[in-house]
């Protein structure tokens, strides 16, 4: 579907208060809000960065960051899971058509894959696209222009660690562009580029019995990821990237040697600044838009204008439960929040995964917003996985912890 340009880049440019806005066909109990009534909402640029990409995650309310059974989506949730994979090496692409119901021609893919180096160590890599479709340019008078087609991308290097038996650590460096309408009919837009980087830890643990397979299994996770410079399209202003913590934990309870659960839960901030509008020198100003970087990110902990009770509500839960059989299949339901003071989205997700032969794995998930008129109505993600291994593991038979580099 073509979209007249400066709907487009007004959407785009702000694109996750449009997605907000559209959750909703009735009015949000007690919203916090500016003084031009708007909702103090924290909004950045380049938001496809935070999508989820994965089918797994995507049927477990978006929660990742402790998920065991660990595979190359690994690097964009908490590249710190990878030595604990049983794999040494994997790779996945997934597929998800983006607002399909408002916008035809939208969509973003993400491939990924790693590799182990040493007994310790995991080195890996991705690529996330974002194409926004195709753009229609008109003149002031309503004269075509042309077209173009926007888009956006993330290239990720990852490096992951194992400390001890039981915890890692792990690093990202990416490069991200986004060229919403660079060489259009408007000279004044460029491509925006910046660099970033993630920083994540992960510790697992579990008690099982070995003849009967019941036990437990717990894992503790969190991330932060983007963090890095703004981005800027050719003019005076730049915008913040969405630089986000997320933390997460998960219990799995082994029924047997056949049968087990996983239950995920994540919470979500976004490290950018809430919009505080005050009246300066007679003028109503957003005084939280200027802050220098760490200011506005680190900053974004005590920013809210409504103070510490606004902060939690800028917090988002996502929270899953996954079932497997004997590995091979895969049934999962899950539940993402948002505060209806922040924007309300609240969506059910459900999927399933198969694996054949421990080597190929399909996953798929749908989403079912809670509230009529979602934008985000009816979106579905598919993934698939290739794994490869030097020899075979059983569960739970992982490689000691060494100190050697090998």
């Amino acid at each position: 579907m073509k979209r007249n340009f400066s709907r487009v880049l007004l959407g785009v440019c702000s694109f996750l208060p449009f997605v907000v806005s559209a959750q909703s066909t009735t009015p949000t109990p007690a919203p916090v809000t500016n003084l031009n009534g708007q909702l103090n909402i924290p909004t950045s640029s380049v938001p496809f960065l935070n999508f989820t990409p994965d089918a797994r995650s995507g049927a477990l309310g978006d929660a990742g960051v402790a998920l065991g059974d660990v595979d190359a989506n690994a690097i964009f949730w908490n590249p710190s899971k990878l030595v604990f994979a049983k794999q040494d090496k994997g790779a996945s692409i997934s597929y998800t058509p983006w607002l399909r119901n408002l916008i035809g021609d939208m969509y973003y893919t993400y491939l990924s894959g790693y590799s182990k180096v040493g007994k310790n160590s995991v080195v890996g890599g991705s690529l996330m696209y974002f194409d926004l479709g195709t753009v229609d340019f008109t003149t002031a008078t309503g004269v075509a222009a042309g077209t173009f087609n926007s888009r956006e991308y993330a290239i990720t290097a990852t490096f992951a660690q194992r400390l001890s038996e039981n915890f890692s650590l792990a690093v990202d460096l990416k490069y991200l562009s986004s060229n919403l309408a660079a060489g259009s009919s408007n000279p004044g837009l460029k491509p925006g580029s910046t660099a970033a980087a993630d920083i994540s830890a992960y510790y697992q643990n579990e008690a099982r019995d070995n003849a009967t397979g019941k036990g437990i299994g717990w894992a503790f996770g969190g991330m932060i990821s983007n963090l890095g410079g703004r981005i800027n399209y050719g003019g005076t202003q730049s915008y913040f990237i969405p630089t986000n913590l997320r933390l997460g934990t998960r219990l799995t309870i082994f029924a047997d040697q056949y049968n087990k659960f996983n239950f995920v839960v994540d919470a979500n901030k976004l490290m950018v600044p809430t919009p505080n509008f005050q009246t300066v020198n007679g003028v109503i100003t957003n005084v939280n838009a200027n802050k220098n970087y760490f200011s506005s990110v680190f900053g974004s902990f005590a920013d809210a204008p409504g103070g510490f009770s606004e902060e939690l509500k800028e917090v988002t839960i996502s929270t899953g439960v996954e079932y497997w059989y004997n590995d091979q299949f895969a049934a999962r339901v899950g539940y993402f929040n948002e505060s209806n003071a922040k924007g309300g989205r609240k969506y059910v997700t459900t999927g399933i995964g198969l694996k054949l032969q421990q080597r190929f794995g399909v996953d798929f998930s749908y989403l079912l917003p809670v509230k009529q008129g979602s934008a985000l109505s009816e979106t579905f993600r598919i993934s698939l996985l290739l794994s490869l291994n030097k020899g075979s593991r059983i569960d739970g038979d992982d490689e000691a912890y060494s100190n050697d580099s090998n």
